[in-house]
């Protein structure tokens, strides 16, 4: 009998775990997502970007609060698909100065580095639309300080499930508390920290030139440089395809070329080819204006004229050649003849701007400047008409890798590599064509896409890149596969930017459970308990032990007498 009754207890006990673990699982069904958290940073001590990190409260899907609505926005994470979002009323949101608990935009996977040149199942024109929406939206968030976490994640099917209920519970006017459930979002990481001493690399390699014997005069040297780094809203996704991954690109394609002409003697020109990759792009340039300083003087004055590259990936049929001296300058006019002349041959048209440099203003449009700015002639040539404003147009949220033409890329690899060889071997002016397609000499569209798709899952910001980054370490080593004496400078970033960690974390979603909901879930347990008790009695001891249970016991008086 006491066997069986324990039998019985042990069935009633795993029944009762089975019923508990049931309700944990109503209560309690969580999903993780991967997110990516709007840069903080300091501008000469000025606080900017997303200012907090961890997130810990329920989800909503509007930043309105009617007077119908008694959401309290402070407790709020927002969730907003950009394909919906009114950038306007973000920005007044934010101007406004108005609590809230945190902000979640979702991108579509169009934009998703990770997924290539796959465009998804956005169509062309909402796709334009979108890429607009980000170039605004990104540049309000630069350049707000937002007292908030603010984080970036992929459209995917768990959160747009969860975007969908929240958006019915919304509907109905009850917000998501403790008291009617909901969705509980929380980003469990510590506050950002400083970045410390913020480094930035420059990359160079040679080609050296034929010296007559007997000469004693310096080879001139031409610079083929390019920034390699980005800024964006969002650091973890700041990959820049076209700026500035084209123009990297375009470089290690024009360092192979002329390694199989200058590797042969008889081929070799009579100009040193000076190939360099710098860093700290967005910040005026810093990289460019220290590795120009760090060059000897008589290596800066052998200069005859540097050629930088910039945005040439999605371009139509338009590149700009833009320069600091006037169009009438003599080597400006020698340059940009030489562009003209091959473009035309190419198909192709080039376009001359000139934007005067103010030697007192540090602020510094293009890479070219650099190079004015300690008297040597330069140009840089790009898919952009204009300059860009202050820390835009850096390989943000809108340049990916499908945004990035590859025959564009080949035909401004082209239009360098013939204006180049023709300046070098006295040909300006004559319809030669040096790298034919069907020769050994020719641009291989496999070499170009292949790094296209490498730097463009690469997020490149400079501040988050340490001196051994992997990505470092595979543009010195292509380098040095075309070039000689390749050499790495590491240098700090100058002092005017302070950044912070924490870029990218996990969300974790969790579907809570209303107090209702709770007070049943306690109501069906304690029943099933007192029945369990019950049962458990009146089967190992009789029905009369459990009534006794709940009589009165006697009075200690009547036990006395």
């Amino acid at each position: 009998m006491e066997i069986r009754g324990d039998c019985k207890l042990e069935m009633a006990i795993a029944a009762m775990l089975v019923l508990l673990f049931a309700c944990v699982e109503l209560g309690d069904a969580a999903t993780a997502v991967d997110v990516y958290r709007l840069i903080q940073y300091d501008l000469a001590g000025v606080p900017l970007g997303s200012r907090f990190s961890a997130v810990n409260h329920h989800a909503g899907s509007s930043l309105s609060n009617s007077s119908s609505s008694a959401v309290d926005l402070s407790r709020t994470f927002a969730i907003l698909p950009v394909r919906d979002l009114d950038v306007s009323s973000v920005q007044d949101f934010i101007d406004e100065k108005q609590p809230l608990g945190g902000l979640l935009f979702l991108l579509p996977q169009a934009f998703n580095s990770e997924k290539g040149e796959s465009k998804g199942d956005t169509d062309p024109s909402e796709e334009e639309a979108i890429r607009n929406k980000l170039v605004q939206l990104e540049r309000l968030l630069v350049h707000a300080n937002i007292p908030y976490p603010v984080y970036f994640a992929f459209e995917g099917e768990d959160l747009m499930a969860v975007l969908a209920d929240v958006k019915r519970t919304d509907a109905t006017g009850q917000p998501a508390t403790a008291t009617t459930g909901g969705y509980k979002l929380l980003v469990s990481t510590s506050e950002a920290r400083k970045v410390a001493s913020p480094s930035i690399t420059n990359i160079e390699g040679w080609l050296p030139g034929l010296k007559v014997e007997g000469d004693s005069n310096q080879i001139p040297t031409i610079a083929v440089v390019a920034s390699y780094d980005t800024f964006g809203a969002v650091p973890a996704l700041s990959v820049g395809s076209d700026s500035n991954g084209s123009g990297v690109v375009a470089l290690l394609e024009i360092a192979r070329l002329f390694s199989n002409l200058y590797s042969n003697p008889k081929t070799r020109g009579k100009y040193n080819l000076l190939f360099g990759l710098t860093s700290g792009g967005p910040y005026n340039y810093n990289g460019t204006q220290k590795w120009l300083r760090s060059l000897d003087q008589r290596q800066r004055e052998s200069i005859d004229y540097a050629i930088c590259l910039n945005s040439i990936g999605s371009w139509d049929n338009e590149l700009w050649l833009h320069v600091s001296k006037p169009p009438e300058n003599a080597y400006i006019k020698q340059i940009s003849k030489g562009f003209f002349d091959v473009a035309e041959g190419l198909g192709v048209k080039v376009g001359l701007k000139h934007k005067k440099i103010n030697i007192s203003n540090s602020r510094v449009a293009w890479e070219h400047e650099q190079f004015s700015r300690v008297r040597v002639t330069a140009a840089t040539l790009s898919g952009l008409s204009s300059a860009p404003e202050f820390l835009e147009n850096f390989g943000g949220l809108s340049d990916s890798r499908h945004f990035v033409s590859d025959s564009a890329v080949i035909k401004g690899v082209k239009l360098v590599a013939e204006t180049l060889a023709r300046h070098i071997y006295g040909l300006d002016g004559k319809n030669t064509e040096i790298f034919a397609e069907d020769s050994s000499l020719a641009v291989n569209p496999a070499y170009i896409s292949s790094w296209l798709s490498f730097l463009s899952q690469t997020p490149r910001v400079a501040p988050f890149l340490a001196k051994t980054d992997p990505l470092i370490s595979a543009l010195r080593k292509e380098l040095a596969e075309h070039t000689v004496e390749v050499k790495a400078q590491h240098e700090n970033l100058d002092g005017l930017f302070t950044f912070y960690d924490s870029t990218k974390a996990t969300l974790n979603i969790y579907q809570v459970a209303s107090v209702t909901f709770d007070l049943l879930l306690l109501l069906v347990v304690g029943s099933y308990l007192i029945v369990l008790f019950s049962f458990l009695v009146i089967t190992t001891r009789g029905l009369d032990d459990l009534i006794s249970l709940f009589r009165r016991p006697p009075s200690r008086k009547v036990k006395a007498a």
